[in-house]
């Protein structure tokens, strides 16, 4: 009898970007730690692609789940059309499905959101405009959306902003994991940074009891923003300096290189990788560089309001120095038994007025959106709605 209890209240959870860090993340902890509990499925971008509206809102509506995470993002230097329909539309249309199923939503954003500086709480985001990254563009507009869908739609959900994320599992060399493959690889020979230059991090292992624990309070944590982040910030250059004395490598030099002089590296490598392309050859700069100002710029996240909630931290003695040898030995195994390949994207030139308003005009495009397609989907219509918007 209680076996057949525990299957009836057992529930069932979707997760978008189930294949990446956090997603990966997310599904572990509930098939290993937390068995029995939710059942969590993570469709991959074949089944369940998040440019396709009707791929998500029939999906969600035939599994009907008990809540749904979306982790999923674009390529960080994609370009507007693929960050704008997988970063934002996808996002939309998930939540869309969530509002029709009145089920709560955790989305995942990012500090690419927010401006430089000290102790940034939930509220100090960047404005809204064309100049942002498609990247920072994408998830800002999101972010907005929700806020929206949940005033005028019923929307139930949860924005998790994280910051520099850690963690093992990660299949993709990106963010921290850039940065120690750098250093191991022995492709950085100075310190492309300024003496001083702090920024949060974001220990992974916590995302999914924070997950579990919001899930049972909605009334509490339901259509609110947190940042995810450890307590104390990191001096960018001291980490670099830590993950080469573990190496027991000579380089990175502590020497500074001038932001000045990174920039013209950066560009003049644009350069030559441009020309190469006019022989046949194609290669592309680490997405990562696309944020080099941010190398030389401090930017710490305040996590005073989630310090605040009736959230525990699972595991406050960790951070990313203590995490440093068992990753450093994940990767350096893994690594070692690969073959490393680029992988390109080729550019997708459209000329659709949606595609450019998100490029030069996002504040109106949002305003757009926001009249004519946020509504729940409809479960009784078997297709979606006929818009510019769904169509995507």
């Amino acid at each position: 009898m209680n076996k057949d209890s525990s299957k009836i209240e057992m529930k069932t959870g979707v997760v978008f970007g189930g294949s990446g860090l956090i997603g990966g993340t997310i599904v572990n902890f509930y098939k290993q730690r937390r068995p029995g509990i939710v059942d969590m499925l993570a469709p991959s971008s074949k089944k369940v692609s998040m440019q396709n509206c009707q791929d998500i809102r029939n999906y969600l509506l035939s599994v009907k789940p008990d809540f749904v995470i979306n982790a999923a993002i674009a390529n960080i230097s994609a370009d507007p059309q693929l960050s704008f329909e997988v970063n934002y539309v996808g996002a939309v249309n998930v939540a869309r499905a969530a509002a029709s199923l009145n089920v709560p939503y955790f989305f995942f954003s990012s500090a690419a959101t927010l401006p430089q500086g000290v102790g940034l709480r939930e509220t100090d985001t960047l404005p809204l405009n064309a100049k942002l990254s498609n990247y920072a563009k994408s998830k800002l507009m999101a972010e907005e959306t929700l806020k929206y869908m949940a005033a005028n739609e019923g929307l139930d959900y949860t924005c998790i902003r994280l910051s520099i994320v850690y963690g093992n599992h990660d299949h993709k060399i990106q963010g921290f994991h850039r940065l120690l493959f750098s250093i191991a690889d022995e492709s950085m020979p100075f310190l492309f940074t300024k003496k001083g230059i702090k920024h949060s991090y974001t220990n992974c292992r916590k995302i999914p009891y924070l997950i579990h624990h919001m899930l049972d309070r909605r009334e509490e944590f339901g259509c609110q923003t947190y940042h995810l982040v450890d307590p104390e910030p990191v001096e960018l250059a001291d980490l670099i300096i830590t993950i080469r004395s573990y190496l027991q490598l000579k380089s990175p030099r502590r020497v500074y290189v001038p932001y000045q002089v990174a920039r013209t590296g950066k560009k003049s490598i644009q350069i030559i990788l441009r020309l190469l392309t006019k022989v046949g050859l194609k290669a592309t700069l680490p997405p990562e560089l696309m944020f080099l100002s941010a190398f030389y710029r401090t930017q710490t996240l305040s996590c005073e309001k989630l310090e605040n909630s009736s959230f525990e931290d699972p595991m406050p003695e960790e951070t990313v120095y203590t995490r440093l040898p068992e990753m450093m030995t994940y990767y350096l195994n893994r690594w070692a038994h690969q073959n490393l390949i680029t992988t390109f994207e080729e550019k997708v030139e459209f000329d659709s007025q949606i595609h450019e308003d998100f490029k030069h005009n996002p504040m109106a495009l949002l305003e757009s959106i926001h009249r004519d397609a946020t509504a729940p989907f409809d479960p009784e219509i078997p297709e979606p709605l006929s818009s510019d918007f769904n169509q995507l």
